[in-house]
């Protein structure tokens, strides 16, 4: 009896370790600064979420940096407000200008900047979602790549910039990032629709145009008409030489 019992507790006591080692397994798996697209369609907008988790057991985080792409630029940030934090999107000189629907850029959106109050700091076993909404997004198959600094309150800053790798290990603090699908459909579509719709106007007026030629050769033909009227009630009027 004693043995059936000494065998349960470390059968049991086993799997406790494998069900603590799974799960701080898969918490230090999700233990990363990463970005949740909305959508990933090239030509269009999209809401990027990112979801940043507090990784220390004695100090908070108090600020985040996210740096935006310099080799595709996003003509179009703006950011969602979360309370307790002051958001910064800082423009600057790309390192090379880039050419964007035919106009020369120089100039764009380098990054974004959140910096805590001291009431809602990120705390140990907590995570903060920040939300930007940016724009255009570049042609598919492009990888967007978007690598955050985060800071803590003793001084510790953490840089998650490595590039995976596919087919490799995943690295120790990799970058956000996405990559870019197909354009949408919908939105193909919904370009289709608005570009006839520019040359309506055009349309109407040649419509308008081909109505008053119509209306000028009935003018002209009820002219001819009265004008003949007028002829024959003119002859009829005069008196008959002798």
């Amino acid at each position: 009896m004693k043995s059936i019992l000494c065998r349960t507790l470390k059968t049991t006591s086993a799997a406790a370790m494998a069900a603590g080692l799974l799960a701080a397994g898969a918490a230090a798996a999700s233990a990363h600064v990463h970005v949740d697209p909305d959508d990933t369609a090239a030509g269009g907008y999209t809401h990027l979420t990112f979801n940043v988790p507090n990784e220390s057991d004695t100090a908070k985080t108090n600020k985040l940096e996210v740096a935006l792409p310099a080799d595709a630029p996003f003509n179009s940030v703006s950011v969602k407000p979360v309370e307790g934090w002051t958001a910064r999107v800082i423009t600057g000189a790309l390192p090379k200008p880039v050419t964007i629907n035919g106009a020369t850029v120089t100039k764009a959106p380098r990054s974004i900047v959140w910096t805590a109050d001291a009431e809602h700091q990120i705390g140990p076993h907590e995570y903060q979602a920040f939300s930007i909404s940016v724009g255009v997004l570049p042609d598919a198959g492009t990888t967007v790549t978007l690598p955050a600094t985060q800071s803590y309150t003793d001084g510790t800053v953490v840089k998650w910039d490595q590039e995976a790798v596919e087919g490799q290990e995943e690295p120790e603090h990799p970058a956000p990032s996405f990559v870019t699908t197909a354009e949408d459909a919908g939105a193909a579509g919904h370009h289709a629709a608005a570009t006839p719709s520019a040359t309506v106007a055009p349309a109407a007026a040649s419509a308008s145009n081909d109505g008053g030629s119509t209306a000028g050769w009935f003018g002209l033909g009820a002219g001819l008409i009265g004008l003949g009227a007028g002829a024959t009630a003119l002859a009829r009027t005069r008196p008959a030489k002798g």
